[in-house]
């Protein structure tokens, strides 16, 4: 008896016993091919992770990271520094709230820019190549701000260098 057969019988009527155990068996024979082919995903998800954490000393970029601190009796610093390449600079600045961070970066490659960062966050706060190279933000809380200097990816791939002087004022 086919399955057409054993949901409507021979009467031509509904036979839901016929039914479930025809659901049954589809449900059971695309259970048995999901668990045949587990291993393979599992393999598969495996050689993924594992490249991915090989490629990761290749994709990170080398940042240098520094403290800025200001001279006494000041509220403002000049950087003056380069990069080249994928190398990036975070440069941390101690910040409270309320207080008004400018940042101005001026550099003669076109294609050198910078994040600020606050404490703890996975996305910038504010982003100069969307917005520009100079900025200034009321600072919404207190804690190690990062301001991180780079090469677009295109620049770096060719890398390229770039002198740049970085202005940090705090008030």
């Amino acid at each position: 008896m086919s399955g057409v057969d054993r949901q409507f019988g021979q009467s031509g009527k509904a036979d839901p016993v016929g039914v479930a155990n025809t659901a049954n068996s589809v449900f059971n024979s695309s259970a048995t091919i999901n668990s045949e082919r587990s291993p393979m995903r599992t393999i598969r998800h495996l050689m993924l992770i594992l490249a991915m954490l090989a490629a990761g000393p290749a994709i990170a970029d080398d940042v240098r990271r520094e403290t800025v601190h200001f001279s006494a009796g000041t509220s403002g610093s000049t950087i003056n520094a380069q990069l080249k390449g994928y190398q990036s600079v975070e440069y941390t600045l101690g910040v409270t709230a309320g207080q008004k961070l400018t940042v101005q970066l001026d550099s003669s490659n076109s294609s050198l820019y910078f994040n600020v960062v606050a404490p703890g966050a996975d996305a910038a706060l504010y982003n100069s190549s969307i917005d520009g190279n100079g900025t200034t933000i009321t600072i919404p809380s207190s804690g190690n701000y990062a301001i991180q200097v780079y090469l677009m990816r295109n620049a770096a791939r060719r890398g390229e260098a770039a002198n740049y002087a970085l202005t940090l004022y705090v008030e």
